[in-house]
Formats: structure tokens, sequence, C-alpha cells
């Protein structure tokens, strides 16, 4: 089977996701810029999980570049993905509403952490699937994506101590994956160089 119809819906339900969590952004009721600085936490909550649903979309898109074929165990594994990733508006506006209170922000870590591990998990579906050996090699080591999990533990962990500690566990991962992952792009023009 293809990969094109899961990217396709795989796309539509990231971007309900975004428009889901920007719809959560509350207006504020005065015309004043101090009312302006109150939603401030909730922009920068809406920030985080916006990049992090980018980070998916974008290493989405790259993984489904080498893959050739999808059998129903990929399929099931990329619908295990977006239900992590559905629940980010929920777990992100329950950590904003609270102001960043020790369970929400537990839950928002462990929603993270489960997305990591479902895209590991869509990953070795992947792997198992005739020509997938064409993302293990493009991916190689994948450090990043062995590093990330432990960061999200030591996030969760760092929420029991402080809330910034955690906080800035979780925007570390981020910024981690903000940096251009290069290498599948680097596979395809190589194999694209080979086969000329």
């Amino acid at each position: 089977m293809r990969t094109s119809r899961l990217e396709a819906f795989s796309d539509g339900v990231l971007a309900i996701i975004i428009t889901i969590m920007v719809l959560e952004l509350h207006v504020p009721e005065e015309p004043t810029l101090a009312a302006l600085g109150g939603s401030a936490t909730g922009f920068l909550t809406y920030a985080l999980s916006f990049v992090y649903i980018g980070i998916y979309w974008n290493n989405h898109h790259h993984m489904f570049q080498v893959t050739e074929a999808v059998n129903g165990g990929v399929l099931w594994a990329n619908l295990h993905l977006l239900f992590w990733l559905s629940l980010y508006p929920f777990t992100t506006a329950w950590m904003d509403e609270t102001d960043f209170a020790r369970t929400p922000l537990v839950i928002y870590g462990v929603n993270l952490l489960a997305a990591a591990i479902a895209f590991f998990v869509l990953q070795q579906a992947i792997f198992r699937c005739p020509g997938g050996d064409r993302l293990r090699t493009a991916l190689g080591r994948d450090l990043k994506g062995k590093l990330s999990p432990l960061i999200y533990l030591a996030g969760i962990l760092m929420a029991f101590v402080s809330p910034w500690l955690a906080v800035a566990c979780y925007v570390a991962v981020a910024v981690i994956w903000l940096v251009p992952d290069r290498r599948v792009e680097r596979f395809v023009m190589q194999s694209q160089d080979e086969a000329a």
C-alpha cells in the first residue's frame, strides 16, 4: 500500500490539533496591553506545543519520503502516534490554566514521552515493511531520538522539584529538534545521485 493516504490523513489530523490548540487561547477582556500580558503564559504554552506538532509533522514527512510502502501495522502505529498528539491541546490547556501546577506538568511530560515512544514504534513498524531498511539507513544512530525520552523523563521528575526545571527540560527537547535534521534529506539526495 502506498503512503500517500496515510500522509494526507496525518496532515489533516495535525492541522486540526493545531486549530484546537489555538482556540484554547483566551482573548483578553480588556483592550489593554496589561490585559494582553495576562495571556502571555497561554501563548507561550501554545507556542511550545505548536513547535512540538511542527517537529512531528516535519519528521513524519521526512520519514515517509524514504518509506516505499506501508502495511496494517504501520497504519495502526501511525494512529497510535496521532492519538498521543491529539492529547496535546488538552494537556497544554491544563498546564496553562493551572499555572504549571505539578500534576498537569507531569501529565504534559507523560504526553510528550508517550508521543516520542509512539514515534519510535512507528519507525520500528516501518523498518519491518518491505524497503524499511531505507529508513533505517537514513536515520543512522538516531542520537536525538534516543536522547529525547531521557530528557522527558528528567522533566517529569523535575516537576516534583520545580515547575521551571520541568519546563526547561521540555523546552530543551524542542530546541534540540528545532535544529533541522538533515539525515533523511542527505539520504534522499545520495540515493538520487547514485540512481543518476
